[in-house]
């Protein structure tokens, strides 16, 4: 929610919540075509997004996590646009659209503060295209778990540990890699000393060096663009 404002414009905020809803580990939030009502806020829990290809694949498109809105796809069409799945039990605050729309127009703080959760989410979708456009699969691991420890820290986690809730198929449908390969990488990110990794519990022992992986696409598409 926006900061500084008075307390009669937050306890009106509160009644955005309209009711919370807790969804089972695999249970859907809401599907691609479902028409749209809400955004969600999630309390608890981590959600993955994906939309199902033409030949049948699962191709997730986000994972989301506790502290941030789900639902933003489904604003300008009226339905939702990919399917919203929780990859633990989670908990999310319900808060109808409508309403949303209605403080908006009365505390201008709340609409700012919408614009930019959206910009928010434009800003990472082409975060996606960089990495699915240029880089190569060891740039594209260590640019997703620098991304994903980076938004647990900013919500009170460790800036060096994490527990990975999706899969090793789902971050790689994700990234743009098949699965053996999303292996090989972890494996030498471990055996260069930059991360340790216990089944789906990772520690970033190198964070300079992880980033070194990624400034080192940076550095080369720079060259070529000046070649």
């Amino acid at each position: 929610m926006p900061m500084d404002l008075s307390i009669g414009d937050l306890g009106r905020l509160d009644e955005l919540v309209a009711t919370r809803r807790k969804i089972r580990r695999g249970a859907p939030l809401f599907s691609n075509g479902e028409r749209f009502v809400a955004l969600y806020a999630i309390r608890t829990g981590f959600f993955k997004t994906s939309i199902a290809t033409e030949d049948g694949r699962d191709q997730v498109t986000g994972f989301q996590m506790a502290g941030e809105i789900i639902g933003l796809d489904g604003i300008v069409g009226d339905h939702h646009t990919c399917d919203a799945t929780a990859l633990e039990d989670a908990e999310v605050c319900v808060m109808p659209f409508e309403r949303i729309e209605e403080l908006s127009r009365e505390v201008p703080a709340l609409q700012s503060h919408v614009h930019k959760i959206m910009s928010r989410e434009i800003v990472r979708e082409h975060g996606v295209m960089l990495l699915l456009g240029s880089m190569r699969a060891e740039e594209r691991l260590a640019t997703f778990l620098l991304n994903l420890v980076q938004r647990l820290h900013a919500r009170g986690f460790s800036q060096s540990e994490l527990v990975l809730r999706m899969t090793r198929e789902e971050i790689g449908s994700y990234l743009g890699l098949k699965l053996e390969t999303v292996s090989r990488a972890f494996s030498k990110f471990a055996e260069e000393g930059l991360v340790e990794v216990k089944q789906r519990h990772v520690r970033i022992v190198d964070t300079d060096a992880l980033r070194a992986v990624v400034a080192s696409q940076e550095v080369g598409s720079t060259l070529k663009r000046c070649a």
